[in-house]
């Protein structure tokens, strides 16, 4: 049995891997619902707003290097997404995963990642934390 994606995510993951190639997320606003649930793999409690969102993808994608995704999982209704990735952050390689939920749209209605291993997991945390932890604490979109 094959599945399919609903056409508005086939859509919007066209724009998020064009986005993601150019590393250019001005258009990401514009695919977010504004209350996107976030969750990261390096915090407890998941976020729930677009600012906070687009504030992370935007600086972990400064942070990455060599990004590259190898797989894509769809689930049966369509509207899901599993991205299969690998990355390095200084000299630590890692793989993850982004679970992206879409709604009926075409909007990103919910985000989580999964990384491994935890020495990658760490320092992307630590390089994380460095630029924008404040603002996260805070719970602001700096």
């Amino acid at each position: 049995m094959s599945t399919e994606l609903h056409p508005a995510v086939t859509a919007a993951l066209r724009q998020w891997h064009h986005m993601v190639a150019q590393a250019d997320f001005s258009d990401l606003p514009a695919m977010t619902r504004s209350d996107v649930v976030f969750r990261s793999p390096a915090v407890y409690k998941p976020y729930h707003t677009a600012p906070v969102l687009h504030l992370i993808l935007n600086t972990v994608m400064q942070i990455f290097e060599d990004f590259t995704y190898h797989r894509e999982f769809i689930s049966a209704d369509g509207l899901s997404v599993v991205l299969e990735f690998s990355a390095r952050v200084g000299d630590r390689e890692l793989k993850g995963i982004d679970m992206i939920r879409f709604d009926g749209t075409g909007k990103i209605s919910e985000f989580e990642v999964m990384i491994r291993p935890l020495s990658g997991l760490q320092a992307l945390a630590a390089a994380m934390g460095t630029r924008i932890g404040a603002a996260l604490g805070a719970g602001t979109s700096a």
